[in-house]
Parts: structure tokens; C-alpha cells; sequence
């Protein structure tokens, strides 16, 4: 019995975490999100993008807020394994300045998330994100039709920044 309230303790700790993690990256605070952390790492699959340390993270966050000013994440759902917190999200926002290689589109996203909270015993390690890359870009591409020229220039910026940011 022991052993079940140690683990159940752990459990409530680390979720308690990773909810005030995802909570104060809604609210801008990244001071506190930063404070998860021992040491901030984000590895964002879908791109294959690594940030590693304070610096690197904190420039994650400004560019990423700089592309979605309005991004947020709303929890669906958070499971527990034995080193890890697993959450499924949405991520929302607006398109306003570039993200990565690619232009701003003013297009809104709702992207379907995960996003595995690794731990060795109560302290965060990592946050690795995977996303389908094709949803997103379809969403920013939305607005594009062979009927309005100016959203055909918006698709040849798009798609020559997808070609940048692929190198």
C-alpha cells in the first residue's frame, strides 16, 4: 500500500505540473513555465526542432508567440505512465507573422496535439510535442483559391518558405 500512495503522490505532483506549465504558457508567464524546469528542453517532432536551455527555449516561445499572438492550448486529455505525463491538446491562434520559414496567412489553426511531459521522479526533463504538420499547413493554407490571384502569391510564399525551412 505503500508503494500505491508514493505513486499516487508522484502522480498528483507531476500533473499538477504540467497543468500550471500549460496554464502559464496561456497566460504569457513564461518565468514560471521556464521554472517546470531544471533545465528547459522542447523537442517538437513535426519540424524536428530541438531547444535546449534557457535561451533557446525562450526564443521558442518568442517566435512561436510572434507567428500565433493569440496561441493558446486547451487540455482534452492527460494520462500517466511511469516517467511521463501525456497530454492531448488543442492548439489554437491566428497567423500573424511568420512561423518558421513561412509568411503570415491571418489564418486561424486548431490543431490536435500531444505532447509527452518526460520526468525522472519530479522533475521535468523534456517536453516532446508531435502534431501532423499536414493539418497545419492546410489550415494556414485555407484561404487560397485559383480564383483570387493574391491568395496564389500567398501559396508560392508559402510554399517557397516550406522549401526553406525543410534545409
Amino acid at each position: 500500500m505503500e508503494t500505491e500512495e508514493r505513486t499516487a503522490t508522484l502522480r498528483a505532483r507531476r500533473e499538477a505540473l504540467v497543468r500550471a506549465h500549460m496554464q502559464d504558457e496561456n497566460t504569457r508567464d513564461f518565468d514560471k513555465v521556464l521554472a517546470t524546469f531544471p533545465h528547459p528542453h522542447y523537442e517538437i517532432i513535426a519540424t524536428g526542432a530541438v531547444y535546449d536551455g534557457r535561451d533557446e527555449v525562450r526564443a521558442y516561445y518568442r517566435d512561436s508567440r510572434t507567428a500565433f499572438p493569440d496561441q493558446r492550448n486547451e487540455l482534452i486529455s492527460l494520462r500517466h505512465t511511469d516517467d511521463a505525463v501525456v497530454v492531448e491538446f488543442w492548439l489554437r491562434g491566428t497567423h500573424q507573422g511568420p512561423f518558421r520559414a513561412l509568411p503570415p496567412t491571418g489564418q486561424t489553426i486548431e490543431v490536435r496535439m500531444t505532447a509527452f511531459f518526460i520526468f525522472e521522479g519530479e522533475r521535468l526533463m523534456v517536453e516532446r510535442v508531435y502534431f501532423d504538420s499536414l493539418t497545419l499547413l492546410k489550415q494556414l493554407l485555407r484561404g487560397v483559391s485559383p480564383k483570387n490571384p493574391a491568395s496564389l502569391l500567398l501559396l508560392i510564399r508559402t510554399l517557397l518558405g516550406v522549401a526553406r525551412g525543410l534545409r
